[in-house]
């Protein structure tokens, strides 16, 4: 058992099994008489894990083959807010694209579409402190867009789609919840997610794109050719050097995902853990969490003491138990624990002892 448990946002923390496997090979990876941190992406053994790593995310995404492409690509999700508009916009739909509102980065994401067409915001949930998610089925949806944008998990504020929008377009940044949960990935356009919090340390960014998608659609002219999905596509995300480190470390931790059930046994747990903590939180008088109760995240946990202050002790003295990474985001200050997929349910168990003590001791 870990004697320290990182409660951050991202990076985040990775199964102690994929960890030591990775120590176990750092000079000598699958035989090569190399570390995978040197080799050439261009070499036999890179190839195999690009390829094995690639496989297996199809395998526990349940990604059809036939219809999606699965792209490895740098620069994180920020870059993604660009690149899918620069993508998707076409002049034949008048570049038009929906978004929706739900947290900071789904904000920044639909202030970098707006330079680039017509964009929408349908709903926007800043004045509750993105509180909650709303109603999709009441969204007045435009015709003919070619996207309706959405972030499935709020990182720094708690909160969660539960619900898609049944739209035949849709496009997803699933940073924070990729492969925590079951996705019916036909439901989308495309989906994208930086790997630092359930996959592998960051730099590497998983898309999945529908094929028709980028096979009949002309990027806008402007587009970078490193940011176009076709370049990445036809070369198999080898266009320049990949995240090969990245990519390997993801590579291990699919397969531990694979031997520990798949996204459906990971689910049970993570659902587990955050039932564990909210359950706390709900019959406390001293800790608060302000998320409507049907769009709280799995993922990430937010909650206040009675005052600024006593956040800033709890952080100081939880860090001084192990317990790291739980101040809040900057936006907002409070605290926040970040349980993603990785994070064992002992972590939790011991955070909530120790958020009991504290609250006997601070009341």
């Amino acid at each position: 058992m870990r004697d320290v448990f990182n409660f951050s946002a991202g990076p985040s923390m990775l199964p102690e099994e994929v960890l030591l496997e990775a120590q176990k090979e750092m000079l000598n990876c699958l035989g090569s008489g190399m570390s995978a941190l040197e080799m050439s992406h261009r070499s036999k053994t890179y190839d195999a894990i690009h390829n094995e790593a690639i496989a297996l995310f199809k395998e526990l995404f349940n990604v059809d083959d036939s219809k999606y492409y699965v792209l490895f690509l740098q620069g994180g999700a920020t870059t993604q807010f660009s690149a899918v508009p620069l993508n998707l916009l076409t002049e034949k739909n008048g570049k038009k694209a929906d978004y929706i509102v739900t947290g900071n980065f789904a904000s920044k994401a639909y202030e970098e579409a707006c330079r680039y067409g017509d964009i929408k915001c349908l709903a926007n949930t800043k004045e509750s402190k993105y509180s909650y998610i709303p109603d999709v089925d009441t969204l007045e949806y435009r015709e003919n867009t070619d996207y309706v944008h959405i972030t499935s998990n709020n990182t720094i504020f708690g909160t969660r789609y539960t619900k898609f929008p049944n739209v035949n377009n849709l496009v997803a940044d699933m940073s924070s919840n990729i492969l925590s949960e079951p996705v019916d990935v036909n439901k989308f356009k495309l989906i994208y997610a930086g790997a630092q919090k359930n996959v592998a340390p960051s730099g590497l960014t998983i898309v999945v794109v529908r094929k028709d998608a980028v096979d009949n659609c002309e990027p806008l002219p402007f587009t970078p050719i490193l940011m176009q999905y076709r370049t990445q596509a036809s070369k198999d995300s080898l266009y320049n050097t990949p995240c090969t480190y990245s990519t390997y470390i993801a590579m291990l931790n699919f397969r531990y995902l694979k031997k520990f059930g798949g996204v459906e046994a990971i689910y049970k747990q993570n659902k587990y853990k955050a039932g564990l903590l909210y359950d706390y939180l709900d019959n406390s008088n001293f800790y608060t969490n302000i998320v409507r109760k049907e769009d709280r995240s799995i993922m990430n946990v937010t909650f206040v003491t009675p005052n600024a202050d006593l956040d800033a002790k709890f952080v100081k003295e939880a860090g001084q138990n192990g317990l790291v990474s739980l101040k809040g985001h900057k936006l907002v200050g409070g605290l926040r624990a970040s349980i993603y997929n990785s994070m064992p349910v002992e972590g939790v168990e011991k955070l909530i002892s120790f958020m009991k003590k504290f609250e006997m001791e601070n009341k």
